[in-house]
């Protein structure tokens, strides 16, 4: 890898994966087996970063449905809320009208979706499953009622496609409580994991981000692969929720997992950082506020509510 992924705009909706982890923090994925080694990093996401060479960050992803020739067709625009039902969805070829049903292969998958509310109190990340005529479907466990995005990541087959994340609206019915967005603190704890935050994000320039992972007092140092490294990193814009998708640098398996990363504007951000031990994926989330200039509280994370750590 190279020194650092930048965060990079990603189409993504919902860089949710798939195949089905739907609750981290809860359980294995029935249908994500731990990957033997991290792979090699596929080149980036989105439109390529502007202004200086590889320090700036590209515009912002997951905010139309379609792009690059492609769209996203959410089949299921609605779902209960706290209660297990599936979710269904295909990416269509603007030209042709078509189901794509050729993808490449990035970090394990030929397609990350991401689900997230609107007031990013909740979170996760999937792994659908691919019919042969190029429909998606995911089972789905959503907590609260409210307004959500859902982000498909994803790069076609097709010769010269680019890495596409793109965005749908998605209802869940019930009763409606917004959340408000945690304040901004640089520890995080889930799932009897304590993670510390160092750095924070900028507008426009790249910035280092390192996680460290520790259990009991003690760090961990047994991180196990997770979707091709030890550690997977989300980010989204408070407000539009524009998504943002960062990987780590080069290291071992902990207790720290360091990333480049670089937001398209000021503003706050929520960080979703999945990683994997005991067999199980976790998530920590963090609140950040990004600006022109790196401020003493860059960065600072919040401990989440008590479903806020679930994919």
């Amino acid at each position: 890898m190279n020194n650092g992924l930048k965060i990079t705009a990603y189409a993504a909706a919902l860089a949710a994966t798939f195949g089905v982890a739907y609750g981290v923090g809860n359980g294995v994925d029935p249908l994500v087996a731990a990957e033997a080694r991290p792979a090699p990093e596929h080149g980036g996401h989105g439109t390529e970063p502007e202004g200086a060479a590889g320090a700036a960050a590209g515009p912002a992803g997951g905010l139309d449905a379609s792009d690059g020739g492609y769209t996203l067709e959410l089949q299921t625009p609605v779902v209960g809320a706290g209660a297990r039902t599936g979710i269904r969805f295909a990416v269509v070829e603007d030209a042709t009208g078509r189901k794509v049903t050729a993808y490449q292969r990035e970090h394990g998958k030929e397609l990350h979706l991401v689900l997230a509310s609107r007031d990013l109190g909740t979170y996760r990340h999937l792994h659908p499953v691919r019919a042969a005529d190029g429909t998606w479907s995911a089972p789905v466990d959503l907590p609260a009622a409210g307004d959500y995005r859902a982000f498909a990541d994803f790069t076609p087959a097709a010769e010269g496609a680019r890495n596409l994340v793109l965005g749908a609206d998605l209802a869940v019915s019930g009763d409606y409580r917004p959340k408000a967005l945690p304040a901004a603190r640089a520890t995080a704890v889930t799932d009897g994991y304590r993670v510390d935050l160092d750095g924070g994000l900028k507008a426009g320039r790249e910035s280092d981000l390192r996680l460290t992972v520790s259990r009991n007092g003690r760090p961990v140092t047994d991180l196990q692969p997770h979707l091709g490294a030890y550690g997977h990193l989300v980010a989204l814009r408070s407000g539009d929720l524009a998504y943002l998708h960062v990987h780590p640098a080069d290291g071992g398996p902990g207790p720290a997992v360091s990333f480049a990363a670089a937001a398209p504007s000021a503003g706050t951000y929520r960080l979703f950082l999945d990683f994997r031990h005991g067999g199980k994926v976790h998530t920590a989330a963090f609140t950040v506020e990004a600006g022109t200039q790196a401020g003493p509280d860059a960065g600072r994370s919040h401990s989440p509510a008590p479903d806020e750590h679930k994919h």
